[in-house]
């Protein structure tokens, strides 16, 4: 009953005063449980322009005389009735479920899907409701064509979303839009699962374009659930489970890392830790990833309650998530409310208030993925006391300079609280034109930050905290909107159309302040008032709006054939005020072949609809300033006088403006053996123009050339193809089989920059970089030396191109040049190595549900990406104080013994660790995401007990993952770079749902 009353289109009372005096027939429309249908069309058969719509007790009167009516309304299937001379005539409509799972919400309205141009992929409160994780991205993940979704498995952190492909080197993430109003600071990870009742991702120009300047990187609607007509029902909900790393990467223990040790020094021409003569003595030492990262228990709670009648609904619920990192002192707390309601105050007059809010709470101590494994397993945790934290003390070439991780996470406290509110009233008014309503939505959004770090002092080497520290912001972000817009709904015949113009107005402000002080005399008392010393203390304030003007018509024939187009005017406070306003359209049809008369009629091909389109989006996500100069305060000595300073630091550009994404989409939707299989293909073209790239500033001009204004110079290009098959495979009274499939296809292609020489970032960590941004390659490519083996005796070093402080058992690096070789190695040696983006990402889900059982498997896959494990640069290098990953035993030590592995010496004097395919690995993988058994109470049970439903499921996600990646888990973020990052967790858990 709630999708149906979402989707039903609000009653007009359109008949003038004549048009009543001149009343013939009246009646009423019903469904099939006797509620009131509201807002159904009753045209009389042979008249259709003299038709009406249902009122809110869902009762129609027409001025004409008719002998049949036809009946339609969004969620029902059509019916006709003969009127049979009455003057009274009941109506009962069948709801048709398989439309009312097709309509989408596309910005500012909602379709079915069936008359959609655009490409839209949407997801239901079904697959949200029945899982158990708090993060609501983390359950989209997969689940649509088009759409790549990275966790970094930190509870606390938000997914990355990518929709077809890396439009800018800038920002790319998609435009959140909730409950009708675009998101600023407000994330996925605010929002409680069960309080969503669909997520619609817009993803072609044609769909978007009704945002704007902000549509270029697709956008993400959630509409949150509403109240329905009926008895109120309360909804429990509990989940309980337990998360664990997926994979542990392998260490050397405290022997082995004594043997590496030595001979590194000995290689070295250092002299070895006398007290490592035998390392075999020094056994496993401390397993510090042991001591970091273990099983961790989460719990989820939720309470709801709807309901309403004709005139009144509403939807409230609170939920509380308690969720444990993994990573020692990590931890998570949200707590959610939400409360939605409808109040139909006239017949022509509704209201519709939304209320989203939730509060997090992050903590976590000082600690390093990166710094963790290179810990040295010789060293123990504790000093001898047992309760002192340990450090490397003595010959740093023998204990390195790592910081004791366990002790820093333990003791050193950070903590960030989060609140956000977004509260949105919605007028609606039916206007005395048939047809035409007028809507209004105001509403403000709120997150305040609140961050703090203590770091009490210590005396651990190598680096003691002299002096306790304290540190702290305070951020707000507030944001307000105004939407006012016409919708106009009409059918003339076999015409449909459905229209909207408007405006909308955005603008906000974040403001926030921090400072930090040492010196305290007690830990604890350590508040800002006890501290004796300032070591910073700073604040900034920024403000931004944009006004937009928008318009929107669609136009079908006959059920046959539809049209839309859509304009926006944006105007936004982020541009120089030459280059504030743009415009943004686009166009899109579609052609519904099968409803022709020629089409042929059988069970094999049921349904065929061809779609096109084309349109220009905007992104403006680059700063609220970035057109303007940048002045750096400060102070000088003139004539013995301290004397205050403003000086240029930056250049400014007024001229850049928006990136531009133009877009070209064509697809077609078909259904086979009376829609037991449904394809969906799209494919697209994706062209950014005047993406913002660095400015090509010379230092001689007297400015910095890192931090460089931006300028419109670049363009990049992204094909693709994405493939839908779903399919019911058995149907029966108590058994049921489906599967969805879906493959996205992806290829990314720089076409300009502003300069023709290549970009290069990201620095390996040992002063060269391994990124580049060149014309010809995707974003991202990898770069560095391709490898030819080892190095096995000097007479290689001496018949190989001239490589300065190689010797045997050293990588031998390929002599390239552009393709001939000088007989030297160097940079520009240096060749595409991989890319990070993948040839095409996938998903299979299989739902079975038997009798009272239902079961899902969920399997997702990323194929033909390379990751750069910067982690293994520092745990195979070999060449610094630091533990390895345990394949450094295969390492070489003479002649043959290896030609893969180099040896083992400190400082690497032939820079075995520069960027090279030593260190790049394929990121594909296959996993089980999500597997889901449950059981619901027969309805004979639940009769019996007096509750509406019981539900109970075991969960498990990230079970398994096929993968030749050697890091803790191959799903290392979107650039395909592992820094060290927080492990990707397996979870097992089990919930209850209980409806009253």
């Amino acid at each position: 009953m709630t999708k149906k009353l979402l989707i039903l289109i609000p009653a007009l009372l359109l008949l003038s005063a004549g048009a009543i005096h001149a009343q013939t027939l009246k009646g009423v429309v019903n469904d099939e449980s006797g509620q009131p249908v509201v807002g159904a069309y009753v045209l009389p058969v042979g008249n259709v322009n003299n038709g009406t719509v249902t009122d809110i007790d869902g009762k129609f009167s027409l001025g004409v005389k008719a002998d049949l009516l036809k009946v339609t309304c969004i969620g029902y299937k059509d019916a006709e009735v003969a009127v049979d001379g009455r003057d009274f005539v009941e109506i009962i409509l069948k709801e048709d479920a398989e439309m009312l799972e097709e309509t989408v919400v596309i910005g500012y309205g909602t379709v079915r899907k069936s008359d959609l141009t655009g490409a839209v992929s949407s997801v239901s409160s079904t697959v949200l409701s029945d899982r158990s994780s708090s993060n609501v991205g983390q359950l989209l993940q997969g689940r649509m064509a088009g759409v790549y979704i990275v966790d970094s498995g930190n509870p606390q952190s938000n997914v990355s979303i990518k929709i077809r492909g890396l439009g800018t080197v800038n920002n790319s993430d998609p435009l959140l839009v909730i409950d009708g109003v675009p998101m600023v600071n407000m994330g996925l990870n605010a929002l409680n699962t069960n309080d969503i009742e669909t997520i619609d991702v817009l993803k072609d120009a044609s769909a978007t374009a009704i945002y704007g300047a902000r549509g270029a990187n697709g956008v993400v609607i959630v509409t949150t659930k509403k109240g329905a007509s009926e008895d109120g029902v309360l909804t429990l909900t509990t989940n309980q489970g337990v998360a664990m790393a997926t994979s542990i990467p392998k260490l050397l223990d405290a022997a082995g890392f004594a043997a590496l040790n030595n001979d590194m020094m000995v290689a070295s021409g250092n002299n070895p830790n006398p007290a490592w003569a035998e390392p075999a003595s020094l056994g496993k030492g401390t397993d510090w990833i042991a001591e970091m990262i273990s099983p961790a228990y989460l719990q989820k709670y939720g309470l709801s309650y709807s309901g309403g009648n004709e005139k009144n609904r509403y939807y409230i619920s609170g939920s509380y998530t308690d969720h444990d990192g993994i990573v020692k002192s990590v931890g998570f707390k949200k707590a959610t409310f939400q409360a939605n309601l409808d109040n139909q105050v006239k017949p022509w007059i509704k209201f519709s208030t939304n209320l989203t809010g939730s509060f997090d709470n992050k903590t976590n101590g000082d600690y390093s993925m990166s710094d963790l494994l290179k810990s040295i397993p010789a060293l123990p945790i504790f000093k001898e006391d047992g309760v002192t934290y340990n450090g490397p003390t003595g010959n740093a070439l023998w204990w390195g300079d790592k910081k004791n991780q366990v002790g820093t996470a333990i003791i050193n406290k950070n903590r960030t609280q989060g609140y956000n509110f977004l509260l949105s009233e919605t007028m609606e008014i039916s206007l005395p034109i048939p047809g035409l309503k007028f809507k209004s939505t105001e509403s403000m959004g709120a997150t305040f930050v609140i961050s703090e770090s203590f770091r009490p002092e210590y005396p651990w080497a190598p680096n003691p905290q002299a002096k306790t520290e304290r540190w702290a912001q305070s951020s707000r972000y507030m944001s307000y909107l105004a939407d006012n817009y016409f919708t106009y709904d009409a059918t003339f015949g076999k015409h449909t159309i459905n229209a909207m113009a408007g405006s909308s107005l955005q603008w906000g402000d974040s403001w926030f302040m921090n400072g930090q002080k040492k010196g305290f005399l007690s830990d604890s008392a350590s508040q800002f008032n006890n501290g004796t010393e300032i070591e910073s203390l700073n604040g900034t304030r920024s403000e931004w709006a944009i006004a937009s003007f928008m318009g929107r018509a669609n136009w079908s024939y006959d059920n046959r054939y539809m049209l839309t187009a859509t304009v926006r005017y944006d105007g936004s406070s982020k541009f120089g005020p030459g280059y504030r306003w743009g415009l943004f359209p686009s166009f899109a049809g579609a052609w519904r072949i099968s409803e022709e008369e020629w089409f042929p009629k059988n069970n094999t091909l049921t349904y065929l609809k061809l779609r096109a389109g084309y349109g220009v989006t905007g992104n403006q996500e680059i700063g609220d300033y970035s057109f303007a100069s940048v002045y750096n305060t400060g102070q000088y000595s003139f004539n013995g006088n301290v004397v205050n300073s403003l000086v240029a630091y930056k250049l400014s550009n007024p001229d850049i403006h928006w990136e531009e994404m133009e877009q070209y989409n064509i697809g077609f939707d078909a259904a086979f053996f009376k829609s037991r299989l449904r394809l969906n293909v799209d494919a697209y073209l994706k062209n950014t123009n005047g993406m913002l790239v660095k400015m090509t500033v010379p230092i001689s001009t007297g400015y910095d050339d890192q931090d460089v204004p931006y300028t419109n110079e670049g363009k990049i290009r992204n094909m693709g193809v994405e493939v839908v098959l779903s399919s019911d495979n058995i149907v029966r009274e108590d058994l049921y089989w489906g599967t969805d499939f879906n493959i996205t296809f992806n290829k990314n292609k720089i076409l300009s920059l502003d300069t023709a020489e290549a970009l290069y970032y990201n620095d390996s960590g040992f002063g060269q970089y391994f990124c580049t941004n060149m014309v010809g390659q995707p974003i991202g490519a990898f770069i560095g030396w391709e490898t030819r083996g080892l190095f096995q005796t000097q007479d290689d070093v001496d018949n190989w191109a001239s490589q300065p402080g190689a010797e045997p058992g050293d990588i031998r690096f390929a002599d390239t040049d552009n393709g001939v070789g000088n007989g030297s190695i160097n940079d520009d040696d240096r060749v595409i190595i991989g890319y990070s983006q993948p040839k095409f990402i996938a998903s299979l889900n299989n739902t079975l549900r038997y009798k009272s059982f239902d079961l899902s498997v969920f399997f997702q896959s990323v194929y033909g990406n390379k990751i750069f494990n910067v982690t293994k640069v520092d745990m195979t290098s070999m060449s610094t104080v630091c533990n390895q990953y345990a394949m450094v035993e295969d390492r070489w030590k003479g002649e043959g013994t290896s030609n893969s592995m180099p040896r083992a010496i400190y400082g690497d004097p032939n820079n075995n660790t520069r960027p090279s395919t030593r260190y790049i690995e394929d990121g594909s993988y296959l996993r089980l995401k999500n597997l889901t058994l449950g059981w619901s109470l027969p309805q004979k049970a639940v009769r019996a007990l007096g509750i509406n439903a019981f539900r109970v499921y075991l969960e498990g996600t990230n079970l398994f993952t096929l993968t030749s990646y050697t890091g803790f888990d191959p799903e290392v973020g979107v650039s395909s770079i592992d820094w060290g990052t927080y492990p990707v967790t397996r979870t097992l858990s089990l919930g209850i749902d209980l409806k009253f």
